[in-house]
């Protein structure tokens, strides 16, 4: 393959990267949207649209396969090809985290917790993904160590809107235990309630992780730069 015809693959896997990264962002704010109105068909929505990104992954494995095998890159070539790759592994794996909101915004039945602000945890999240791929994209390094940053700040966030939730069960079930708590029905309701938050704010959590990932690969790939590798 002529130099500038192996250039130009190059420059179509980025933008492929970059055209899958803006679809799973888009689904992930899809899931949080969903949650936020309880919108069961939308959560469906979300559900279903994951087959196009599991095609989309299949398609870029390919052409990252193909280009390491036909063209035997080397040095930062290689490190790029590499990296897209793992990329697109981390951006399938949060469009499976979306899927999982999307199911449990499918099974909520009422708010509960309203103290804890998931929407918030998500919007981080998202602005997290946005922030790595940009990384990605303009080979900035402050960009990845910034990413790598905020993540701090989401799990602290993850963790305090558990404590909330486990203090606040907690307190109810010694206020049933008293006789002044919920009935059975009710418990057993709030309890799946309780679940599905704890499960989702994990989610987002891990979404977060993800985009560290992306950010680390991304340094990796711009300066041959492991810091952030873990």
């Amino acid at each position: 393959m002529p130099r500038e015809q192996y250039q130009t693959k190059l420059e179509e896997l980025r933008d492929d990267v970059l055209y899958m990264s803006e679809v799973v962002a888009e689904r992930l704010r899809m899931g949080l949207d969903a949650l936020e109105q309880q919108d069961a068909e939308l959560g469906e929505k979300v559900i279903t649209g994951d087959a196009e990104i599991n095609d989309l992954y299949l398609e870029l494995e390919g052409q990252c396969t193909d280009l390491i095998a036909l063209q035997q890159p080397v040095a930062g070539d290689l490190r790029f090809i590499a990296a897209s790759f793992k990329i697109i592994t981390d951006l399938e794996r949060i469009a499976d985290l979306a899927t999982n909101l999307g199911e449990y915004a499918k099974a909520a039945d009422r708010e509960v917790f309203p103290d804890v602000d998931v929407q918030r945890i998500g919007d981080d999240t998202l602005d997290m993904l946005e922030e790595a791929m940009a990384a990605y994209a303009e080979s900035d390094p402050d960009q990845c160590y910034a990413v790598a940053e905020a993540d701090d700040e989401i799990d602290a966030a993850c963790e305090a809107a558990s404590d909330l939730v486990v203090r606040d069960l907690i307190e109810r079930d010694d206020l049933r235990a008293a006789g002044d708590g919920d009935n059975d029905d009710d418990t057993e309701a709030t309890m799946q309630n309780v679940s599905r938050l704890l499960l989702t704010i994990r989610d987002l959590e891990r979404v977060g992780d993800h985009a560290v990932n992306i950010a680390a690969r991304s340094l990796y790939m711009i300066e041959n730069d492991d810091e952030l590798l873990y």
